[in-house]
């Protein structure tokens, strides 16, 4: 569904991605994982053309993501940004439905689509009326999820949408995240940098440092045959101190 050749970007003299392939399998959750600065956000930005490689391309469904095709692939992707990225001056319904507005869609489509969204989601129908500020962060994750779903997209590329918030609300979206993925069978790429996070939605794991893949595979591979001494480093430091003090109270 999705395909990197030879990709590498740079911003001046930092090199965010180093010469790289990653090919995206249809209809499963791809994870990118890795401390900050590893590149994975800027592998979604030049997944979904809002960045240009400078070496190599990048394909969606086999076609090149170019500047003449970026406008129209981009219609095959529904996009959802660190903490929403909504409008604040537009209620919770003109977000979700900017795009299907603007390309002229059927309002009779739009409603029926936009509750069928709802349902999908979790989010209560009658508070569509409200603006971001009047919404709680699950609630505007929420909204920024219906609205990358709005078009029906075959990709769907997330970057860190649940970091910002807190522990209780986060875990209950990754549970209906799970769920979402699960039912509705499409291409998604998930950035994290939580390896809990990684570990329940991704069906793929790419860790990766500096730019560069480290390892690739399921959690089981990346726990029980790590390539790297790296990879045994990065999942060691997210134990939480809860783990720790389980292990010390064992008998």
């Amino acid at each position: 569904m999705l395909e990197l050749s030879g990709v590498s970007k740079a911003f001046g003299r930092l090199v965010a991605i180093r010469p790289l392939d990653l090919l995206i399998p249809p209809e499963q959750t791809t994870v990118l994982i890795g401390p900050s600065g590893s590149g994975k956000s800027t592998l979604l930005r030049l997944m979904i053309g809002l960045a240009t490689p400078d070496t190599g391309t990048v394909s969606i469904g086999g076609t090149r993501v170019t500047r003449e095709t970026v406008r129209e692939l981009r219609r095959k992707l529904g996009y959802v940004i660190q903490e929403g990225g909504l409008f604040p001056h537009l209620t919770a319904r003109a977000n979700v439905t900017l795009l299907a507005r603007t390309l002229g869609r059927d309002p009779g489509w739009m409603g029926e689509r936009l509750s069928e969204l709802c349902r999908l989601t979790h989010f209560p129908e009658d508070a569509m009326h409200r603006f971001p500020l009047e919404l709680s962060g699950g609630q505007r994750q929420r909204v920024s999820l219906m609205r990358a779903l709005m078009l029906d997209p075959d990709v769907l590329l997330l970057d860190e949408p649940l970091g910002a918030l807190d522990p209780m609300i986060r875990a209950e979206l990754q549970s209906e995240l799970r769920e979402i993925f699960r039912s509705l069978k499409k291409t998604v790429v998930l950035v994290t940098h939580d390896m809990g996070e990684a570990a329940l939605l991704g069906d793929d794991i790419v860790l990766l440092r500096d730019g560069a893949i480290v390892q690739r595979g399921r959690i089981e591979d990346l726990l029980g045959r790590p390539a790297d001494p790296f990879v045994t480093a990065f999942i060691g430091a997210q134990r939480s101190p809860l783990d720790d003090l389980a292990r010390r109270n064992e008998p």
